[in-house]
């Protein structure tokens, strides 16, 4: 075995070669994290890993904006396991083919869950969480998702008692994983 084919199987991150967002190689800790074997992942579209198709769109579309600036995207975010649990995941990708991004790339995936238990959130708790976290105002996020600022105020409101946070700066600490 080669030391690419080495370091690519048996690297510490979970590691996925996607074309067009569905798996064409993913490593054993790839498998590891989101269950079952490596070559059970061959050829399937990473839209299944994720809580629902409206946040595989959505992320997606984020993506896609940035990487075709940047040819690079970061995220955390909460992912499906094939058992249907839900984990938080940070997420790390490279284009392999700046020119159309979703192409070819390679993606890393760490499991957070130690460092971030899940707490049931629905759809749109999850949207604004995660808006929340990248910085945004209400006022912004309610812009973003087609909501008004104080429709965005409730949710906050629900995620500072679920995460029972005083502030938004300890729910952010809190949804980032940070120590407090």
């Amino acid at each position: 075995m080669e030391i690419k084919e080495l370091a690519f199987d048996h690297a510490p991150v979970g590691l996925a070669l996607l074309e067009h967002r569905i798996i064409r190689q993913c490593n054993q800790k790839f498998a590891v994290i989101f269950g079952d074997a490596p070559t059970d992942y061959i050829n399937i579209p990473l839209a299944r890993y994720y809580p629902s198709i409206e946040d595989y769109r959505r992320i997606g579309a984020d993506a896609l904006s940035i990487m075709r600036k940047t040819g690079r995207y970061s995220d955390e975010r909460v992912m499906k396991r094939r058992d249907g649990t839900l984990f938080w995941c940070r997420v790390r990708g490279q284009s392999l083919t700046p020119e159309a991004p979703f192409q070819r790339g390679i993606w890393s995936f760490s499991d957070l869950s130690n460092e971030r238990p899940m707490v049931q959130l629905t759809q749109r708790e999850r949207e604004v969480a995660i808006l929340t976290c990248r910085g945004l105002t209400s006022k912004e996020i309610g812009l973003d998702l087609g909501l008004s600022y104080r429709t965005i105020e409730v949710y906050r409101a629900r995620l500072l008692e679920k995460f029972q946070a005083r502030n938004l700066a300890e729910l952010v600490a809190k949804l980032s994983g940070m120590p407090l």
